[in-house]
């Protein structure tokens, strides 16, 4: 067996973190030979129940689990002490009558200790995946409160969406959704953001070649992965919990393990100024990876319905940046 590494995992009792733990014990993410140890994050009021996840960790007797340590979110340097992966679940959720931009300075002040204790604390070679959202903004103040920590190492959470919008491809066409390939998401994890139908493949196949209803592919299409969020919410009464966890750990893999030759994954990254979006905002790309590091898909050239899709999506990363620009240090 190899050395442990360390993967710290916030808002670890929540119902997106109990269900990515398991998984990460398991060895499905890093694979059978590689022990894990778990960092798990809470705030001090819920710290009780990691008692009791612990003890699930513990009584599934997973080979691959070396070890579990729990600390409280106000003690971040311990949270994150020597860890190779952080994942940043825990955020405050929006509530009923609340704007994004109250969300966002809600939220910016955790992400800026976040930030600082990871750039203090945790290991030299740390990736981090800001799933709790709004999770690109996130990202950012945490990236911009670590300076140290290399930008290409920091990823805000967008697989979700590509999830979600294979699915509907694969659906609509009655394929499956191994068959639908390099299904983008540009710009932002929120209702703005651009799946890009036009540039995803079914069966090697240009999606407009498979599905000719284009009418559907612009319209309904589009506002179903941009509110499916919502959807969920509405139909299960609480937000999406196992599917974003499993995105979560799909964006860790596609991360860890080089991309197969002619195939892209979405996530948010900081921005090098490509496609025109400003140098340094955390935007969604098609991506792929060496197994260590990204690389951002160039040569792709936008309609003009997509152009300005894109850059709706992109001009609301602004705003937000603007919003929180008291905080980037």
């Amino acid at each position: 067996m190899k050395s442990p590494i360390r993967v710290a995992v916030t808002g670890a009792a929540g119902q997106i973190g109990y269900a990515i733990l398991f998984r990460l014990a398991s060895g499905e993410v890093f694979g059978p030979d590689q022990p894990v140890i778990l960092h798990l994050v809470e705030i001090p009021p819920v710290l009780k129940a990691l008692d009791g996840v612990e003890m699930e960790l513990d009584d599934c007797a997973f080979p691959t689990l070396a070890g579990v340590v729990k600390a409280d979110s106000d003690h971040l340097e311990d949270g994150f002490g020597d860890c190779n992966f952080v994942i940043c679940v825990g955020s405050v959720p929006r509530k009923k009558g609340m704007e994004r931009g109250d969300l966002i300075k809600i939220n910016g002040p955790i992400f800026t200790s976040t930030g600082k204790a990871i750039q203090s604390s945790a290991a030299k070679d740390v990736r981090v995946l800001v799933v709790g959202n709004p999770c690109n903004t996130n990202c950012l103040i945490a990236m911009n409160n670590a300076p140290d920590v290399p930008r290409d190492r920091w990823y805000a959470m967008t697989r979700l969406d590509q999830n979600r919008a294979v699915t509907q491809l694969a659906q609509k066409s009655g394929q499956t959704v191994g068959d639908v390939k390099n299904m983008t998401i540009w710009g932002n994890h929120s209702a703005t953001q651009y799946p890009d139908f036009f540039h995803a493949t079914i069966n090697g196949k240009a999606t407009p070649e498979v599905i000719t209803d284009q009418a559907w592919l612009e319209g309904e299409f589009i506002e179903t992965v941009q509110k499916r969020g919502a959807a969920v919410i509405a139909a299960r009464g609480a937000s999406s919990a196992a599917s974003a966890a499993n995105a979560a750990l799909d964006s860790i893999k596609s991360i860890i393990t080089p991309t197969a030759a002619g195939e892209s994954f979405s996530a948010a990254v900081c921005s090098d100024g490509s496609y025109g979006v400003d140098e340094g905002l955390i935007s969604s790309f098609p991506l792929t990876s060496d197994g260590s590091t990204w690389s951002i898909v160039q040569g792709i050239e936008h309609s003009e319905f997509a152009q300005a899709k894109f850059d709706a999506t992109i001009a609301e990363l602004r705003v937000e940046r603007d919003t929180v620009k008291d905080l980037l240090s």
